[in-house]
């Protein structure tokens, strides 16, 4: 299992506090960094969750370490309810989301998630559905541009679009790079991220509806999760952040009633939030793992229905 650093590590355990004999879910399996450090840390049952079949065929050895402790499945976190329910458990202790992309997928070219070494330009999680590719060469013009800028924050998404659909058909990762970057000119050069990043995270983004995944994630975590039970989810851009945020906000205060009902009885609040603000990793791992650079750590309570 190893290539894989788990983000925030002792933070993530920290903010779960395993205890014996109880139950954990890691939504996010990846290279197991999470699940390994939870079934050391106490002699509970962790259900590893991964969309990547390739995942959970190099999590079998960790399985074999932790017999009869550690349950894989392969599916998305956003139906981890049910994953739960079928592997014959009836709630969880706690639940990990690790929203950042596996760096497995991040270091294998054939994978398409990144342009350091040239490879297809796929990015699905799964290996299922549509790839960047065809996402590149179908899509009109107004409808790339409206993913660039929504998904990636790019100022420059209209001009990209525009020149990705005068250059089509794109298959390659650094073919695509390269036009991005010759979009932006050299002053985008300058800069210590590579120009094509923010359109390379809107496309990922786009093929795996990972924003889509993550707030339908939050809400099957809120039905498996036990009293005291604990959220914990690491995100890497603001925009995962910015639904991690508003979501346990929302969650963790009373729903007044209703003026036109006032008698109405107030919806007590779901979570109580673990500290005010979100922890980010100090800069020693950070001169470790550079992936870890951007993270920010949310965590809370469930409180009883």
């Amino acid at each position: 299992m190893s290539g894989h650093v788990p983000v925030l590590l002792n933070e993530v355990l920290e903010a779960l506090s395993p205890r014996d004999g109880a139950h954990y879910v890691d939504g996010t399996f990846g290279g197991g960094g999470y699940a390994r450090a939870i079934l050391e840390a106490c002699d509970c049952r962790v259900l590893g969750i991964d969309r990547d079949p390739e995942a959970i065929a190099r999590g079998q050895a960790l399985v074999a370490l932790y017999p009869g402790r550690l349950t894989l499945v392969h599916g998305a976190f956003s139906e981890m309810d049910r994953l739960l329910a079928a592997s014959g458990e009836s709630g969880t202790n706690g639940v990990v989301l690790d929203l950042g992309v596996s760096s497995f997928q991040f270091d294998e070219p054939a994978r398409g998630f990144s342009f350091r070494a040239d490879g297809p330009l796929d990015m699905r999680m799964s290996g299922e559905g549509q790839s960047a590719a065809d996402v590149v060469n179908t899509a009109d013009e107004k409808t790339l541009g409206d993913i660039i800028a929504h998904y990636g924050e790019e100022h420059h998404a209209r001009r990209i679009a525009k020149a990705i659909v005068a250059a089509r058909p794109l298959t390659g990762t650094l073919e695509l790079a390269e036009l991005v970057a010759k979009v932006l000119g050299p002053a985008a050069r300058r800069f210590a991220v590579h120009p094509a990043t923010r359109t390379f995270q809107a496309l990922r983004i786009h093929v795996n509806d990972e924003l889509g995944e993550l707030s339908r994630a939050l809400e099957a975590a809120t039905r498996i999760l036990k009293p005291e039970g604990r959220l914990a989810v690491v995100s890497f851009h603001s925009l995962e952040d910015r639904i991690v945020k508003r979501f346990l906000a929302e969650r963790g205060k009373a729903v007044h009633a209703s003026r036109h009902a006032p008698d109405a009885p107030r919806a007590k609040p779901v979570y109580r939030l673990l500290g005010s603000r979100p922890v980010a990793p100090g800069q020693v791992e950070i001169a470790n793992n550079p992936r870890a650079r951007s993270a920010k750590l949310r965590s809370a309570e469930r409180l009883a229905a």
